[in-house]
């Protein structure tokens, strides 16, 4: 299952796989705010509750996925001009290494469990989630470009050899990641650490991470209902063991950042980078945790309230908030405020 010939294979999956809708014109500013609404947006027409793992959950979970797609291409992206300071502040962040080898693993991960799947519905939702994480590392490709951006070569992509269990790491681990780079993107969107022209530029990629974990939320419930007890009992076993290699892996990555933002981490993600990478801006822990809080909240406000969202860390967040509020010395609110927006 792991050799190159299938790499190629799961490649060329994701390659040819077509999405809803990518128009060949260059997009205006008006189309490119009508299909960020619709993005952000959705409503089922169902009426009534949705039982977990039952066919109308899963038909509205993958309508929802495919509904709020977004048709921008990277290719069509006019990159702003930025000042030598500016420049230098993009070129010198440690993450560009990470978040781009994080998209190619990211879509050979989720085409090898689509591929897998019986369920043709849920197996074109995630295949498309596949196909949005190559365009997300097609992005990044091109910013590096445009910018200049020296990268360490690629390592060599492997398909899975366990899809089941590298969907669930890279599920998990963009749920961890997607929650305080939400917090990350508005606190360097208000500092100005980020020109506001490559904000609004990334916005879409942001938003797009949002309804990935939504998707992953949601299969989750979904597959766990239709599990007989004897192989949920294992597949809950599996998630522990998840969870405590993502714990350890993340460990290993934080050892490997040195003093200078530097590092050899090996992890899929960016979150530890991408914490010392805004640095600069002066915020306190807690009001960083509370900011990721607003932050994710306000990304996932706009989907149907029948749908399941990412629970387990912002459950821990807040359990931090009320573990550390004893040492904090004053009642202050958060230097730092999110506005309502989108």
């Amino acid at each position: 299952m792991s050799g190159p010939d299938n790499r190629f294979t799961i490649e060329a999956l994701v390659l040819a796989f077509s999405p809803p809708e990518v128009p060949t014109e260059r997009p205006t500013a008006e189309m490119m705010q009508v299909a960020d609404r619709i993005s952000r947006h959705w409503t089922s027409t169902e009426v009534g509750a949705w039982r977990p793992g039952s066919e109308i959950h899963k038909r509205e979970v993958c309508r929802m996925f495919r509904e709020t797609f977004n048709p921008y291409r990277p290719s069509a992206i006019d990159w702003p001009e930025l000042t030598p300071q500016e420049l230098h502040g993009v070129t010198s962040l440690p993450i560009w290494d990470i978040a781009v080898q994080t998209e190619g693993k990211a879509r050979l991960r989720f085409a090898a469990y689509a591929n897998s799947m019986a369920d043709p519905e849920m197996r074109a939702a995630i295949m498309l989630n596949a196909w949005e994480e190559n365009r997300h590392k097609e992005v990044l490709s091109k910013l590096v470009t445009a910018y200049g951006i020296p990268l360490a070569a690629e390592p060599a992509y492997r398909s899975p050899s366990d899809v089941e269990w590298s969907y669930l790491v890279t599920g998990y681990s963009e749920c961890i990641d997607s929650f305080f780079a939400f917090g990350l993107f508005e606190l360097a969107r208000q500092s100005g650490f980020f020109p506001m022209e490559l904000v609004e530029t990334f916005e879409p990629v942001v938003q797009e991470e949002c309804r990935h974990i939504l998707l992953f939320a949601n299969w989750l419930a979904w597959h766990r209902a239709n599990l007989p007890w004897w192989r949920r009992l294992r597949f809950e076993l599996r998630v522990a063991a998840v969870w405590l290699f993502i714990a350890w892996e993340r460990v290993g990555l934080a050892r490997s950042i040195d003093a200078e933002g530097n590092g050899n981490g090996r992890d899929s993600n960016f979150t530890v980078t991408g914490a010392q990478a805004v640095s600069p801006v002066e915020i306190r822990f807690r009001d960083l945790i509370m900011l990721c809080l607003r932050e994710n909240d306000r990304r996932f406000a706009g989907y149907d309230r029948r749908l399941a969202r990412p629970t387990t860390i912002p459950w821990l967040a807040r359990l931090v908030l009320w573990i550390t509020r004893p040492w904090t010395q004053d009642g202050r609110r958060p230097r730092v405020q999110s506005e309502s927006r989108g």
